[in-house]
């Protein structure tokens, strides 16, 4: 599509000049930089870059500012530590697959009307029919258009106020994890879907015919299309597991306490270096993906987004220890098992459902061991 593929050519060559600047004279280049060459841009390739909308391609411009801020955090984190850290890429034209626009500057969204077909305007590209799934409420801020393979889809992001729900009392700790997908201090367990073990057999099998198909060869190509469609599968189903785990935790619950896991620093690699090889790669690397494939900072980030809009309060706590200290006494455990700890005082206790006690006690919830609501 030519909307993306000139989005893509701005944001290639906004990082090509960053790159070259501090190539050649070491001069850094920022968003407000780049932003403030747009009007000459536009100027110049009226029929191209002039034809889209302002605001979106400086939203464009300021995604690349993001991959740069994120680089640069990955630098400082790494200073002192024999660990490379990658540089943002050019993006080929089969990558680029999103533009995001501010409503009412170069799209807009008209809701259905009595129907499911709702349409969406973008400047450059026209009028769209979209099939709205729901109900679209508040004032729409801005509209995202998404390929996903060769599907389209259009994500409408609105301005809503909180609409409080009735308090129900019932105040909890939740402790994550691969075993159990969650475990609240009051004995409730969700039992952990393990989507990608399930597809895992698929995957594979697609995967291994798609390096053995001809580059550039029609079967290769609906391979990796038939690749993407269950990866998407999969991605989706993860989504909504967690959206409806977070809707139940946030109906029942007026608080709601958890780790503050940092899941990139726990899914690290162990492979280590030439000099220092890392021990038990292949267990991490399984629980690298064990972890990974349960979402924990999706479902942290969906159900703080649900918390917010319905008045209730989510508290992020510091996981150290939290399931090798005895909740009842505070003295450390022994963990013979995953799923047990051993306190000398109080004998045998679920690892989990002590994690969560923890977690509840740290965020100023008491025991958490009250009856659930």
């Amino acid at each position: 599509m030519r909307l993306l593929a000139d989005h893509c050519d701005l944001y290639n060559a906004a990082l090509a000049e960053r790159r070259e600047a501090w190539r050649m004279r070491n001069v850094s280049v920022r968003y407000g930089d780049q932003s403030a060459q747009l009007k000459e841009i536009r100027a110049a390739d009226p029929d191209g870059q002039g034809r889209h909308s302002f605001t979106a391609q400086q939203q464009t411009l300021r995604r690349l500012n993001v991959a740069f801020a994120a680089y640069f955090r990955r630098v400082r984190a790494a200073e002192g530590k024999d660990r490379r850290v990658g540089y943002p890429r050019f993006k080929p034209y089969q990558r680029f697959d999103q533009v995001l626009f501010v409503a009412g500057d170069g799209a807009k969204w008209e809701p259905a009307d009595g129907s499911r077909w709702a349409s969406a305007s973008f400047q450059a590209v026209g009028r769209v029919k979209t099939s709205q799934h729901r109900l679209v409420v508040g004032r729409v801020k801005t509209l995202q258009l998404k390929r996903e393979g060769r599907r389209w889809y259009v994500i409408v992001v609105t301005e809503t106020e909180t609409v409080p729900l009735p308090t129900t009392g019932r105040a909890v700790g939740v402790d994550v994890g691969v075993a159990r997908f969650l475990t609240t201090s009051d004995g409730e367990m969700v039992a952990n879907p393990r989507f990608l073990d399930a597809a895992q057999e698929r995957l594979v099998d697609l995967q291994r015919r798609k390096q053995r198909a001809r580059p550039g060869s029609g079967n290769r190509r609906r391979l990796r299309r038939a690749l993407a469609k269950e990866w998407r599968k999969l991605r989706n189903q993860r989504r909504d597991f967690h959206h409806k785990t977070a809707r139940g935790l946030v109906d029942s619950c007026d608080t709601i306490a958890l780790e503050d896991l940092r899941v990139a620093a726990m899914t690290a690699s162990a492979v280590g270096t030439v000099g220092t090889p890392g021990r038990n790669v292949a267990q991490k690397a399984g629980l690298n993906r064990s972890i990974l494939d349960a979402g924990w900072g999706q479902f942290t980030s969906i159900l703080a987004a649900k918390a917010e809009s319905a008045g209730r309060r989510v508290v992020l706590v510091h996981p150290g220890r939290t399931s090798m200290d005895c909740h009842a006494c505070g003295t450390g455990c022994v963990r013979p098992r995953q799923d047990t700890v051993v306190c000398p005082v109080h004998g045998e206790l679920d690892a989990d459902l002590n994690g969560a006690r923890n977690i509840a006690t740290r965020a100023g919830l008491g025991s958490g061991q009250a009856s659930a609501a």
